[in-house]
């Protein structure tokens, strides 16, 4: 019987866990990748000794990405050493109160009670809520396409669904949990996981805080970036054949069914079945369709980011591995951010030093990598110049400054920003909106695009842009829905 072939287009980690399982039900793969490196926005950049991820840098739900290895053959522990993240990070906020969000229930425990003792019992209930959302999810919307016939596993998960504080507003779900201003607004940050406003989020969302909490999150030694580098090894071990620097500019079809894709250099590639690994939004725009339906309107974007990656000679051992900096006015922040759709005058700061966990990230073992991070709009015609550029940067430093953060100045050594701009411009996203549409509201935050066209026989879609949505895990859960989806129906 003859092999079939899938066209990867997209070298990103949903495009390369497809590529990986597809191999394993003995399909012909290649994985055509626009970038001259793999991973997508899963990547990473080194100077000076200093190893910097500039994408995700923590992973939570490890148990997936244990069984994407066993899936084709292999084993995690095999490849990567993941360290556990004690505590899961420090906040700081505006009038000078901080704490750590610690792991450690007596621990946590115990900060719980100094800011409001009543607060123990409200978090409590929002792990159980949070629990028996995830409960629900893992049975339906992790496990199967939206447009699927449930199964007696999805009614059987049925009987978790929550009836109170899941159908509404998640920042109304969190104060009705919560009488601390500061339990408020770290819990509020959550959707922010997924470029989301909590203000605008359904409750169901919830289901994040209940996982990082419930099973941890983690790091991955070396980079994160590492794991990329192990699923491309195992991909060439598997005969995927892996093209850097090849932009496919057409997905080629009779008008019903998928033929292949044209590159930007005039190759064709044939396929029985062809996987979109980037913005799911683009795809019109490389089957021929109209372009005006190709882009998802600004309002409808998840967030897009400024980046600092900042490498420092001095060794700040007072750094904890995650910390986050609340801005003064949380719903301010967010009204500027969606509503104004500009970068913030008072931005919430989220830096990264996992420099404090891994020694091998810096050279000789001395200075750290900071990975600094504010949310901004993803808006097509932000130009990000270099004056836009200073202005950001001394408004995230400002906030640092307030919390306590160390003056770096002096101490920096190498340095890089990723703007909306550059992440627009890299990986081929709308304004640089890093989980392609938002959650705002119910059918954004379930209803994102199928993993299986119901227009075109053989086109797929797989990575945070699609069902069933973004994050390092659920991408992964993408390839696990749509590998199956492809094995069904091209058969």
């Amino acid at each position: 019987m003859k092999r079939k072939s899938a066209v990867v287009i997209g070298g990103g980690l949903g495009g390369l866990a497809t590529a990986l399982r597809l191999a394993r039900a003995n399909w012909r793969v290649t994985v055509c990748e626009q970038s001259p490196t793999l991973g997508g926005k899963m990547n990473a950049w080194e100077q000076g000794g200093f190893r910097f991820d500039t994408g995700p840098s923590l992973i939570t739900m490890r148990w997936v990405f244990e069984e994407l290895f066993e899936a084709v053959g292999s084993a995690l522990s095999d490849h990567l050493e993941l360290v556990s993240m004690h505590p899961l990070a420090e906040y700081v906020f505006d009038d000078g109160t901080r704490f750590h969000y610690s792991s450690d229930l007596p621990d946590w425990l115990a900060t719980l009670r100094r800011l409001d003792a009543r607060d123990v019992d409200g978090f409590f209930r929002f792990m159980l809520l949070g629990a028996r959302l995830f409960e629900v999810s893992r049975e339906t919307f992790f496990r199967r396409p939206p447009s699927s016939a449930p199964d007696l596993r999805s009614f059987k998960a049925l009987r978790h669904m929550p009836l109170r504080y899941a159908w509404g507003n998640y920042h109304r779900t969190v104060a009705a949990h919560f009488k601390s201003p500061y339990l408020r607004q770290l819990f509020d940050r959550y959707p922010t996981y997924v470029g989301s406003s909590p203000y605008r989020s359904p409750a169901t969302l919830a289901v994040i805080p209940y996982v990082e909490y419930a099973y941890g999150g983690w790091h991955i030694r070396g980079g994160l970036y590492r794991l990329v580098e192990s699923l491309a090894a195992l991909a060439e071990r598997a005969g995927v054949t892996l093209r850097t620097g090849a932009r496919v500019e057409r997905i080629e079809h009779d008008g019903r069914k998928i033929k292949g894709v044209q590159l930007a250099d005039g190759a064709r590639l044939s396929a029985d079945a062809v996987v979109m690994n980037g913005d799911a939004s683009t795809t019109n725009a490389m089957l021929g369709l109209k372009r005006d339906a190709t882009v998802a309107p600004e309002e409808t974007r998840s967030l897009s980011g400024l980046v600092f990656l900042v490498g420092v000679r001095r060794t700040l051992p007072q750094l904890p591995h995650h910390a986050v900096y609340f801005s003064q006015d949380y719903r301010h922040e967010f009204a500027q951010l969606f509503d104004e759709r500009r970068f913030p005058d008072d931005p919430t700061v989220y830096v990264s030093a996992p420099s404090r966990s891994d020694r091998a990230l810096v050279p000789e073992s001395a200075g750290e990598t900071l990975f600094i991070m504010a949310n901004a709009p993803a808006n097509d015609g932000d130009e990000w110049t270099e004056a836009k550029i200073n202005e950001a940067r001394a408004r995230v430093f400002a906030r640092l400054a307030k919390g306590g953060f160390p003056d770096i100045e002096s101490d920096t050594v190498v340095a890089d920003v990723w703007t909306p701009r550059r992440i627009r411009e890299t990986y081929s996203m709308p304004g640089g909106a890093i989980y392609g549409t938002n959650s705002h509201g119910w059918r954004r935050a379930f209803l994102r695009p199928p993993n299986r066209d119901a227009r075109f026989a053989g086109l797929y879609y797989v990575g945070g842009s699609s069902h069933p949505g973004g994050g390092t895990p659920t991408v992964l859960l993408s390839a696990k829905i749509t590998c199956e989806l492809i094995k069904r129906c091209e058969s």
